[in-house]
């Protein structure tokens, strides 16, 4: 089934902008809804109760969750005081235990700093998807083009993910303060354990050696567990932070256009190893040597008029190339028709080649990794209009 922007139509399930043909059902499956009778007369839509609110309200449930952070409460196991026996080794046990009991004091003031972050990144995350959703939802509604009420909650959305940013780099400060925690309940765990060795003890002495032993090791798998549980931490809220971020460049450009996208391409682009395109989008843009063969285009877009719709469309079908074949690489090969003189010819081919720079930017601000589309030029006689062929390899 070809959809093609010259005639007017309907599409019921999916959003799919006039100016664009899906030709590789392979790689595209066919979309539901038939080819709708224009009436000409263009139909008034009245704005819905959600789209005049300027502060929708969006439930929790479908607002989008922040990654689980750690949960558990590090509390050392504490010092077992006892009196010096006044041997050499004694006072070896004594100055052991004052220095575990330091290290246990600084474990204390870690742990109360790791609760804060966790509660200060919680906050800072759900008042970012709060942002996230309301914007969502205005955009799903539907709205205008650039809506400032918009832009000033994505600038907020911003500095909301910014906040989360900095308590990354507060976990990384605090995890390298207590990997220095981790040598130092290491050293103290061998030196009591050397202490077994020295001459001069009495029974007094190895029994509390055994009791500082323990209490050691216990600090020991205090600080493993803690260093552990922080990694963790960080790994999952830096992933969630650059998704984040290529999702934010999404979504300035579904505000600048007034309609929802979707995520970031760049969440499905980056699952695995990008193909090297064998074209630079840049060095091959005034390229005339590409052949299509027999390839099939998995979009044609038709610039037949100004301002054609076509972002909807692109990002469906690239989205939906990408959750099949997440390794795919685009080419977008500007069509110029080779019809009227010379002088018309060289007129399309620079329009056809701004619209393929166009469509560049497009999927750039989707989030598509540049080295994922390479950037050429071809001209057809069959073409009636300038066009730009995406195809998938």
């Amino acid at each position: 089934m070809v959809y093609r922007i010259t005639q007017p139509i309907v599409l019921s399930a999916a959003l799919l902008a006039a100016g664009c043909s899906f030709i590789d059902e392979s790689l595209m499956p066919a979309l539901t809804g038939e080819e709708a009778a224009d009436s000409g007369q263009p139909v008034a839509i009245a704005a819905s109760e959600a789209e005049k609110n300027p502060d929708p309200t969006v439930s929790g449930a479908g607002a989008a969750l922040p990654p689980t952070l750690g949960s558990t409460n590090f509390v050392t196991p504490g010092v077992t005081p006892a009196a010096n026996t006044g041997t050499f080794v004694g006072q070896k046990v004594a100055v052991l235990r004052n220095e575990l009991g330091a290290l246990q004091e600084r474990l204390k003031l870690r742990n109360e700093q790791l609760q804060q972050i966790r509660t200060a990144t919680t906050g800072n995350s759900q008042t970012y998807h709060g942002t996230i959703a309301a914007i969502n939802t205005r955009l799903q509604v539907g709205t205008t083009p650039g809506n400032p009420v918009l832009i000033n909650q994505w600038n907020q959305a911003q500095l909301q993910l910014e906040r989360i940013g900095a308590d990354i780099s507060s976990m990384n400060s605090l995890a390298n303060a207590v990997a220095s925690d981790s040598s130092m309940s290491a050293y103290l765990l061998e030196s009591t354990r050397a202490a077994y060795g020295l001459s001069g003890a009495i029974e007094e002495d190895h029994r509390q050696l055994a009791i500082l032993e323990d209490e050691t090791n216990r600090t020991v798998v205090l600080v493993d567990r803690l260093l552990n549980e922080l990694s963790e931490d960080i790994s999952r809220q830096t992933a969630y932070v650059g998704n984040e971020r290529s999702n934010l460049t999404t979504l300035s450009h579904s505000i600048k256009n007034g309609e929802l996208l979707g995520s970031s391409l760049a969440n499905r682009a980056y699952l695995s190893t990008a193909p090297v395109a064998s074209t630079s989008p840049l060095a091959s843009s005034n390229s005339q040597n590409f052949t299509a063969g027999n390839r099939q285009p998995l979009v044609v877009i038709r610039f037949d008029r100004p301002d054609v719709p076509y972002e909807q469309a692109l990002y469906t079908a690239v989205n939906r190339t990408l959750q099949g074949r997440p390794q795919s690489v685009f080419d977008v090969v500007a069509i110029t028709p080779m019809q009227g003189g010379a002088a018309n010819v060289a007129l399309n081919q620079s329009k056809s080649t701004r619209n393929a720079q166009r469509v560049l930017r497009s999927l750039t601000d989707m989030g598509l990794p540049a080295s994922r589309v390479s950037l050429s030029a071809s001209s057809s006689g069959q073409a009636v209009t300038n066009e730009v062929h995406i195809y998938v390899r």
